[in-house]
């Protein structure tokens, strides 16, 4: 961005009334929430502070801008026909990359420093606000780690590089690389998410197995590596695919690129298997149980991602409205336009402190803490994820039209919005896991009652939908029910989460709300809400009404 001022008087007019640009924010400093429910979560704040600022400079937001409006192109071949497959990104792209890997977002919860998973957490949080893309190739990096755990020999041989900090683009192979990245490659045409329905053979082949087969969807396809999923001999099983082999390519055909709504800066592929080789992770037939800790780890980065899309729109509706003038007063101080926004915010804090309270869990050591964690992160993705497009849209709408542009970043906000609601199980795919967990392990029921038991007696209407939950719901619901289960758990949840960590009147509005029901159906719809508070959460400084405190 330029640093010369733009020109103000134009032969036509001047131009007034307009906000100034937001220049190197600082996604720490101006957000006391993040703050404070990552001080509760044991989270690094210094670590934060520092890939706060960074991300939120011009520079690496105008990277962000440049990666998204340049997607990555497919080389099939080369000029002579011959095979390549591989796929070219914007030099945006890897500038990005390499700012979060060197940061430790996929290496930091497995350096033994405590609260790792809960900085990594607050991390995949502050990348969401600038570039959701590259957030796909470093999650499932992260999240591999546990999964190797399988197999000695291959996690002595790939954790050293998944989580050096160090990133190589470069088509070679894994000795020859400082750092690493590993994807996944499950979903299959015939199957989605039932991966049973997984086609693709595994042959045994002296030290490894050949695979054929497609995939799908296939992102970050130009990962160094990939978990998938294969029929062996003894049934379903999960294999490493090296993406490189030492002085060749590995049989790794992409057939097509796929043309998505959102996530622009990230490919995401076809791909085929005609002989690739494989390395065996975790017994034959137990495939799923093997590739399961990577999905749980996925899941929670998919748990926090949309709380910080939300943040993204609010913060840039709010400073909108606190510069931008209409009927002779501030849109900030008009009392409906604080009263969308304070109803919004609400969703977007509740978001943020349970993904943070679910992180925690992660970073525990405890069967408790591993209970929680399992059904946490399902109630914690499903639920935010469903707030969030609706989020972003009346984010949109309080812009006017120039939200609709694409260059207030709402509309890559917008496209981004659905994606992680269906990204590691859909909506109904979560549902049924809650189902199941709490039915198969009786440890996440109690741990889900240890949370509800530390913040009873607080607030009676707390208390009150917390009876009615039980009495609508006195034993786990039939498959038809489950959504609607799985949103009140859910509500309930994230309420705790405020009590435990958010200023009384950011709690009591959320409860009166989301659980008393004294709201209508849509954004704004509501009434007593402590907007003054509320708003001082989102953007300290731009939310202070001069006509307003309270939406009336």
């Amino acid at each position: 961005m330029s640093h010369t001022p733009p020109q103000v008087e134009l032969s036509t007019h001047t131009v007034t009334n307009q906000p100034p640009a937001r220049e190197d924010l600082c996604h720490w400093a101006s957000d006391p929430a993040l703050q404070g429910h990552a001080a509760r979560a044991g989270a690094d704040a210094e670590v934060l502070a520092g890939y706060a600022a960074r991300m939120g400079s011009d520079k690496m937001r105008e990277a962000a801008r440049a990666a998204n409006s340049s997607p990555p192109e497919l080389l099939g071949f080369d000029s002579g026909g011959r095979r390549l497959d591989e796929v070219r990104y914007h030099p945006a792209y890897h500038q990005l990359m390499r700012a979060g890997i060197g940061a430790g977002y996929a290496a930091l919860p497995w350096e033994g420093r405590p609260g790792g998973h809960a900085t990594h957490a607050a991390m995949v949080y502050l990348t969401s606000q600038v570039e959701p893309g590259v957030c796909c190739p470093m999650t499932m990096t992260y999240a591999a780690i546990p999964a190797l755990q399988a197999d000695e020999t291959l996690f002595a041989r790939w954790v050293p590089k998944l989580t050096a900090r160090l990133y190589d683009g470069a088509p070679r192979p894994l000795s020859r690389k400082p750092g690493a990245t590993l994807g996944m490659a499950m979903t299959e045409k015939q199957g989605g998410s039932d991966l049973r329905a997984t086609t693709t053979r595994a042959e045994p082949d002296g030290t490894g197995y050949r695979l054929t087969g497609h995939k799908w969807f296939c992102s970050a396809p130009m990962s160094d590596g990939f978990l998938t999923l294969a029929q062996a001999q003894g049934g379903l099983t999960c294999f490493l695919v090296p993406r490189w082999l030492e002085g060749a390519r590995n049989p790794f055909h992409i057939t097509r690129l796929k043309d998505k709504l959102g996530n622009r800066a990230n490919a995401s592929a076809e791909i085929e298997y005609h002989g690739t080789y494989a390395q065996r992770l975790g017994e034959e037939g137990r495939g799923i149980a093997t590739i399961l800790p990577m999905v749980h780890h996925t899941r929670l980065d998919t748990a926090m991602a949309p709380a910080g899309l939300m943040r993204a729109a609010l913060a840039q509706a709010a400073h909108w409205a606190a510069h931008r003038t209409a009927f002779e007063a501030r849109l900030i101080d008009k009392p409906l336009m604080r009263a969308v926004l304070a109803d919004l915010a609400l969703d977007w804090e509740g978001t943020l402190a349970l993904g943070l309270r679910v992180a925690q869990s992660f970073d525990g050591t405890t069967p408790e803490d591993r209970a929680f964690a399992r059904i946490g992160v399902a109630l914690a993705k499903f639920l935010g994820n469903k707030l969030c497009p609706g989020l972003v849209y009346e984010a949109m709408e309080a812009m006017g039209g120039v939200g609709y542009v694409e260059e207030t970043g709402l509309p890559l906000l917008y496209r981004e919005a659905p994606l992680n609601s269906i990204w590691e199980g859909s909506g109904n795919v979560i549902c049924l896991d809650i189902l199941r967990s709490l039915k198969a392990e009786p440890l996440t029921g109690q741990a889900l009652s240890a949370e509800f038991e530390a913040v009873t007696g607080q607030y009676h209407a707390f208390d009150s939908a917390l009876k009615r939950h039980i009495a609508q719901f006195p034993r786990l619901p039939d498959e038809a029910e489950a959504r609607w289960y799985a949103e009140s758990l859910a509500t309930l949840l994230t309420a705790s989460a405020l009590i435990q960590g958010a200023p009384p009147a950011v709690a009591e509005g959320y409860i009166a709300t989301r659980l008393v029901g004294r709201r209508g159906r849509i954004a704004g719809a509501v009434k007593g809400l402590d907007t003054k508070a509320i708003l001082a959460r989102l953007a300290p400084g731009e939310g202070r009404p001069e006509q307003a405190d309270k939406a009336r």
